[in-house]
């Protein structure tokens, strides 16, 4: 896939429509909206990554939310979600600020960036595995040109897990065989046949289920991310 650097490849991602159930869901959710937001104009297109070209920790989530990223245009923006991943991301040093609420609310990563397997919200929160696959090659050809500067990556979820192993080995990482399993906290080496070796490591999911039971709390999350920003070389508070 020859897309050029990494904005020309967001423009890209931003007119995909391969996957006809996530098109006619994503435009459906634009269309209706939700009360809170009907003076919105919804992005209801694929969400692209968001972060530096020259990131060296990428965090990998699953999908954009319906009401957050397919309404702002924006990774983890304007959903609870969001609010917990850039709240620590803020605390620990490598966001500007710590709320995200729109495209242009001024937020900025600091040697980060933040990218998803799947880039359209799907129905239930659930892609298919068809269409974990259709996409994956975004995540590969992302993975590609962040190459000569990433050094970790923090993986939200097992589904995330999952979807971003194959991604890893096609962008020329190697991965242990049998595929190593998703755990919170599990770091992995993948080495590379040319070039440094990438840190990968897991966390659960920022979702709400998991935020507001406490299976993930903010200190387990500014935990993985310090560590994970460790491997990357950033600095953190």
């Amino acid at each position: 896939m020859d897309t050029g650097g990494l904005p020309v490849l967001d423009r890209r991602i931003a007119g995909c429509r391969a996957c006809p159930r996530l098109v006619d869901w994503r435009e459906e959710v634009a269309r209706t909206k939700r009360a809170a937001f009907t003076d919105w104009t919804y992005w209801g297109r694929p969400v692209p990554g968001f972060g530096p070209d020259d990131a060296s920790l990428l965090i990998v989530g699953l999908a954009p939310a319906a009401h957050g990223g397919n309404r702002t245009g924006r990774m983890f923006t304007g959903d609870r979600s969001g609010d917990v991943l850039y709240q620590a991301l803020y605390d620990v040093g490598l966001a500007s600020q710590p709320t995200a609420v729109s495209a242009d609310d001024g937020l900025e990563l600091h040697g980060v960036r933040v990218t998803s397997p799947v880039h359209c919200a799907p129905p239930a929160n659930k892609p298919t595995p068809a269409e974990r696959d259709t996409c994956r090659p975004w995540l590969v050809r992302e993975l590609e040109l962040l190459r000569p500067t990433l050094r970790a990556v923090v993986v939200l979820g097992a589904f995330g897990w999952q979807a971003a192993l194959p991604a890893f080995a096609g962008a020329g990482w190697t991965v242990p065989r049998p595929r190593p399993a998703f755990a919170h906290g599990r770091q992995v080496t993948l080495d590379a046949a040319e070039g440094p070796a990438l840190r990968l490591f897991g966390c659960f999911h920022v979702s709400q289920r998991n935020t507001f039971t406490g299976r993930l709390t903010p200190e387990m999350l500014r935990e993985v991310l310090r560590t994970a920003a460790d491997a990357a070389g950033l600095p953190t508070r």
